[in-house]
């Protein structure tokens, strides 16, 4: 396969050299070098949706506080911080020793000092829909609270305080995210709306080229505030490189070649090439690669939608009975073991994902394969072993095929015909948020490691399309439960209702979860100190090369 012609950098002199055939680089360079096959359409962290738009401003900005890999709030520009007893008020002590990256936009091109009152800018932008994909994480501010910008307050350079108008549990996983990075107004007020072209933050590394449907290239920020036990300044790296090859059997070519440190995801690494038969890494890439893998909080399932209002009477799917025969007439655990390689875990334990803080519930029991219950069901729903049943139409994309073709058959074992319809993502997710599929196949990343994040998907006032309620699954009492949870501050109280709200889903049966998947990755061993997590951030400040 023809490879595409790619700009290499070697950071020690930051010359670029371009390569007619391959990716060709100096292979004592300092720098980690990726492939991001999606498209990186924005470098604002306040755009900050999509995984390609996060793994790079993960490089570039950093927020209040951030998450370990288990689940624990850590400073990071905040040093520390307390919460009001009622919940509703989070003072936050800003470190003094934390600066822009060096831009144009400051005098003489030197960052200057970040105070409270960037942070009160930084989060006001967060409220208008034409730059922010946060805005409805700002629902519980308090900004009409005495004193506040929007509710937010910046008492002196080293405070900043923000105001809720009920306790949040979750708020404090909230604010690790993206969204919530600290970014200078001199920047904005030149930039504008083009400030995720040229961005400005704090990160271990800022941006030195962007040559966009090729290569984004970072270069180490010299002034970068954290250190590392041993009080060695971060990063370790000189750069990092990400390259934009769109084909991923051409991407694994060249990272097996050595041109890229990691691929990343289950398409990505080429399980067939890589796996034996029991999952396991093959001797020969052994020898030069190690594995990386976890739990990732993703749930893949398939949704009904099941509002009434817009429900086609020809497509029996709002009958609980004939939803709960499609959970039990499929095998998760043979989707799981021949399609997937053995990566991920079947989804038999509800929605959320059972690793969350809170979840573990050995008594809580989603769907098995049964497909005696199944047909069982689907009698009770008036169509005996599928007679009279109409055919039903799954919607999905092509990098879904295999798995939607091994669902058709194990659904037309027990009677029940499926047409499988395959559409261009964007199309698919345009059907699926305007109500439009009445079946289809979706993935649910969470955003913050809470049970809340994935029960949200089910709250009436999350109706799409201005919510994520696709289904539009609605019941007062899990609205009720929802709407008590997230402000119950007693975790085994708040924990105890999540369970119970997932157990109402399972019974309901709006979604058929398939399975909670994988962070897995490849990484060259001349990698070193490359974290994983179950968010699948991509943390390189301590990463080294041999």
């Amino acid at each position: 396969m023809h490879r595409k012609i790619i700009t290499c950098i070697v950071i020690s002199s930051l010359v670029f050299i371009s390569s007619c055939d391959h990716l060709k680089f100096n292979k004592v360079e300092n720098v980690f070098r990726y492939n991001e096959i999606g498209d990186v359409t924005s470098l604002d962290p306040a755009s900050a949706r999509s995984f390609e738009n996060i793994w790079i401003d993960d490089q570039i900005y950093n927020g209040l506080v951030q998450m370990d890999s288990a689940f624990k709030i850590c400073p990071s520009i905040a040093k520390a911080w307390e919460i009001t007893d009622d919940g509703k008020h989070y003072i936050f002590h800003l470190r003094n020793d934390v600066y822009f990256q060096d831009d144009s936009v400051f005098p003489g091109g030197k960052g200057r000092k970040v105070v409270a009152s960037d942070f009160v800018h930084s989060f006001f932008r967060l409220f208008d829909a034409r730059i922010s994909d946060a805005t409805t994480l700002l629902t519980d501010v308090d900004r009409v609270f005495s004193g506040t910008f929007q509710g937010f307050q910046a008492p002196n350079d080293s405070t900043f305080v923000i105001y809720l108008k009920r306790p949040y549990a979750p708020f404090m996983n909230i604010l690790t995210m993206k969204y919530f990075s600290v970014v200078p107004f001199e920047a904005i007020d030149k930039y504008g709306q083009d400030f995720g072209e040229h961005p400005v933050g704090t990160g271990p590394f800022r941006l030195k080229k962007w040559d966009h449907g090729n290569r984004i290239i970072l270069s180490r920020n010299d002034h970068y505030f954290e250190k590392d036990a041993d009080g060695n300044s971060l990063p370790y790296l000189d750069g990092v490189m990400v390259s934009c090859i769109k084909d991923m059997e051409t991407s694994f070519l060249e990272f097996v070649d050595g041109n890229l440190d990691m691929v990343s995801g289950f398409n990505a690494i080429n399980p067939r090439q890589v796996f034996t038969s029991n999952s396991e890494l093959r001797q020969e890439f052994r020898d030069k690669f190690y594995l990386q893998r976890m739990s990732f909080i993703k749930t893949d399932y398939l949704g009904f939608m099941i509002d009434p209002k817009r429900m086609d009477e020809k497509v029996p799917i709002y009958m609980k009975t004939l939803r709960q025969a499609i959970n039990y007439a499929i095998n998760r655990e043979e989707l799981v073991r021949f399609l997937r390689y053995g990566v991920g875990i079947p989804a038999t334990k509800g929605f959320v994902p059972p690793f969350l803080p809170g979840n573990k519930d050995p008594y809580m029991d989603g769907y098995t394969y049964d497909p005696d219950r199944a047909t069982e069901l689907l009698a009770q729903a008036g169509f005996p072993n599928g007679k009279g049943l109409p055919d039903i139409s799954l919607f999905v994309t092509s990098e879904t095929g295999p798995v939607a073709a091994a669902i058709q058959s194990q659904l037309a074992r027990v009677g029940i015909k499926l047409n499988i319809h395959t559409e261009q993502p964007a199309v698919l997710a345009e059907c699926v948020v305007s109500g439009q599929c009445y079946f289809f196949k979706k993935s649910w990343v969470g955003d913050y490691p809470d049970a809340e994040n994935f029960l949200s998907l089910f709250y009436t006032k999350n109706f799409s399309p201005e919510g994520v309620n696709y289904f539009h699954y609605s019941d007062p009492r899990f609205d009720s439960l929802y709407e008590h949870s997230i402000t119950e501050t007693n975790d085994t109280i708040r924990y105890a209702e999540y369970r119970t709200m997932d157990r109402m889903i399972t019974e309901a049966a709006p979604v058929v979860p398939l399975f909670y998947d994988e962070v897995i990755r490849l990484v060259n061993k001349h990698v070193t100190g490359l974290p994983i997590d179950s968010r699948n951030s991509l943390d390189l400040r301590k990463v080294k090369k041999s």
